[in-house]
C-alpha cells in the first residue's frame, strides 16, 4: 500500500511541473489554476471586507491606472508567446487600501491587487507605482504562490496523504493558501523565497517597460527603500527580499534586456 502510494505521488510530482515565462524556471504546481485562483477570490473579498478602502479618488484612479496598464501588457507578452491559456481565469482586479503604516502591495493568483497607501510616499509617482506593482503581478503569473502552496502540501502531508490534501476546497488546502499567497491577514505566511523574489524583479521590469514605465526607475525606488530602511526596522515588502545592495546589483544587470521592450 505505501509503495503504491509513493508510486503515484512520484507520477503526480512528475506531471505537476510549469515553466515560469521569461526566465524559463522549472516548478512544482500540485494544485489546477481553476482551484488556487477560486480560492484566492475568496480570500481576496475576505480582505476587502476586513479593510477599508481609500477614499482618495485620485490615488485610487492611479493604483487602477497602473494595474490595468500592466495588465495589458502581461495580456500582450504572453499572446505574442502563443501563451494567453496561462492566463485563463484571471478576473483583475485593483483596489488601493487605507493603512498608512503598512508599506505593502501584493497580487493573488488570478490577478487580485491590494495597494496600501503606507507604501505611496515611498513610490512617489505613478513610475514607482508600477515597479512595486510589476513586481507583485510577476508573482502571481509566474505561479510563485503555487508553488510555495505545493511545496507546503509536500512538507506538511507528503506520501500517500497528499492526495487527499489536494481535495476540492479541502480545509487543508484552503488553509495553505492562505499562507501561500504572501498577504497579511492575521496568519503566519510561507513567504516567497529570495529566488522568486529575484524572478519576479526581472519579470515585473519587462511587464512596467511593455506598459511604457520606464524601467530604470526601478534603481531609484529601490535606493528609496533602503534609505527607509536604514531609518527603521525593514517595511513588510522587503521582509524576504534579498538585500538592497543585491537586489540593486540584479536590477542593473537585468535592465538592458528591459529596456528592450521600452517605448517612451
Amino acid at each position: 500500500m505505501l509503495k503504491k502510494a509513493l508510486l503515484l505521488t512520484s507520477l503526480a510530482l512528475a506531471t505537476a511541473c510549469a515553466t515560469v515565462p521569461i526566465t524559463g524556471r522549472r516548478q512544482l504546481n500540485l494544485v489546477s489554476d481553476s482551484e488556487i485562483n477560486s480560492l484566492a477570490a475568496q480570500q481576496y473579498q475576505q480582505v476587502l471586507a476586513q479593510s477599508r478602502l481609500s477614499t482618495d479618488a485620485q490615488q485610487t484612479a492611479m493604483v487602477r491606472r497602473v494595474g490595468q496598464r500592466i495588465q495589458a501588457a502581461v495580456e500582450t507578452y504572453f499572446r505574442q508567446q502563443n501563451a494567453s491559456d496561462q492566463l485563463a481565469g484571471y478576473q483583475w482586479a485593483f483596489n488601493l487600501i487605507q493603512d498608512d503604516k503598512q508599506q505593502n502591495a501584493w497580487c493573488m493568483p488570478g490577478g487580485k491587487v491590494a495597494v496600501y497607501t503606507g507604501i505611496l510616499p515611498i513610490t512617489q509617482d505613478e513610475n514607482g507605482l508600477a515597479v512595486v506593482m510589476g513586481h507583485e503581478i510577476a508573482h502571481a503569473v509566474a505561479k510563485h504562490g503555487n508553488e510555495r502552496m505545493s511545496q507546503g502540501l509536500l512538507t506538511q502531508f507528503g506520501g500517500a496523504a497528499l492526495s487527499s490534501a489536494l481535495g476540492a476546497n479541502s480545509t487543508a488546502t484552503r488553509e495553505l493558501a492562505s499562507q501561500a499567497f504572501g498577504v497579511t491577514t492575521g496568519v503566519a505566511s510561507l513567504k516567497f523565497g529570495r529566488g522568486q523574489e529575484s524572478e519576479a524583479d526581472r519579470l515585473g521590469l519587462i511587464f512596467m517597460a511593455i506598459a511604457g514605465y520606464n524601467p530604470d526607475g526601478a534603481i531609484t525606488f529601490w535606493q528609496r527603500m533602503a534609505a527607509r530602511e536604514s531609518q527603521a526596522s525593514p517595511p513588510e515588502f522587503l521582509s524576504t527580499h534579498p538585500s538592497n545592495d543585491t537586489r540593486i546589483a540584479d536590477i542593473q544587470r537585468e535592465l538592458p534586456e528591459a529596456r528592450k521592450y521600452y517605448k517612451k
